[in-house]
């Protein structure tokens, strides 16, 4: 593992020895025990799209670990004026230990990783959101004790977000579900994927999808620079909603997780998010530790 990229370049073994390195470094935390596995060591984060989670947490987990994280807003850097992709990646090795970039496109990721000479972490890209995932599939594990016989079930756009559950939920060994209207499903390249599992359904029917689940996930309708389509999305969603009648037809023990921000009464209702806030909000924090993991695979 050189990199942190997406999903699909990660084997089961190396998923799970991230959350379990994630959980032993969250129990570090809470119990005063310090860690400065990257003490010395540099991240250069580089922000394209705005942030709350993933540059907090990377901030922070950065510190924890005893190194120094150096934001980067594009507008600050000249690869937000034209610099090659290629040529920020050379000179940023010279000075970094690692970079973590937040951006649009997936090839700007990869190229990253192809011209430079440091780890890359992929902090969230419109094809796939891999730190987000790790961090949910280490709250499922909390919350369920391990990945043995679930059922988890994505609801919503077929986006970053639907990318890496599948991949990550299919690798850890769960079943998988995803409810989407036809227009919005999941790329060619996650479904082919997808295509090599019995566990894995895709439906346009949530109900279907909900059907005895442990997990119901979801997402905004309209992501970051999709605004101009969000009364066109809204038009298109409007029956892919977490209520109390999906909630009705999963396991009545089942987990609700959502990446944050919420839209409440558009894809999950107030009710129901406010009845597993203490799900979503862990799952938030564990953003922090499943980033720390990653961190220390990639730099230590």
């Amino acid at each position: 593992m050189k990199h942190l990229l997406k999903m699909l370049d990660l084997s089961t073994e190396e998923i799970i020895d991230i959350l379990n390195l994630a959980d032993q470094l969250k129990y570090e935390l809470k119990h005063g025990i310090d860690h400065p596995h990257l003490k010395g060591k540099t991240l250069g984060m580089i922000f394209q799209k705005a942030s709350t989670r993933t540059r907090v947490s990377f901030e922070t987990g950065m510190v924890q670990l005893g190194g120094y994280p150096l934001f980067l807003s594009s507008n600050d850097l000249q690869i937000g004026r034209g610099e090659p992709v290629q040529d920020t990646a050379r000179v940023l090795s010279r000075y970094l230990d690692g970079i973590m970039i937040r951006t649009f496109e997936q090839k700007e990721v990869e190229d990253l990783a192809k011209y430079g000479s440091i780890p890359i972490i992929n902090g969230l890209t419109d094809f796939c959101h891999p730190c987000q995932v790790l961090a949910d599939l280490m709250t499922i594990r909390e919350f369920k004790g391990s990945f043995d016989g679930l059922k988890m079930t994505f609801i919503g756009d077929g986006n970053n977000m639907a990318n890496s559950l599948i991949v990550g939920g299919l690798k850890v060994g769960m079943a998988v579900s995803v409810a989407c209207p036809n227009d919005y499903q999941p790329p060619k390249e996650i479904l082919d994927f997808a295509a090599e599992y019995d566990c894995f359904e895709l439906t346009d029917s949530p109900a279907q999808a909900a059907k005895d689940s442990d997990i119901l996930i979801t997402d905004v309708w309209a992501s970051m620079g999709q605004e101009s389509e969000a009364e066109k999305r809204r038009a298109a969603f409007a029956g892919y909603q977490i209520n109390d009648e999906l909630m009705a037809a999963a396991e009545p023990d089942a987990v609700v997780l959502h990446c944050l921000p919420a839209h409440r009464e558009e894809e999950i209702t107030e009710k129901v998010f406010e009845a597993h806030a203490n799900e979503i909000f862990e799952e938030a924090e564990n953003r922090l530790h499943a980033q720390k993991a990653v961190m220390v695979k990639l730099m230590a």
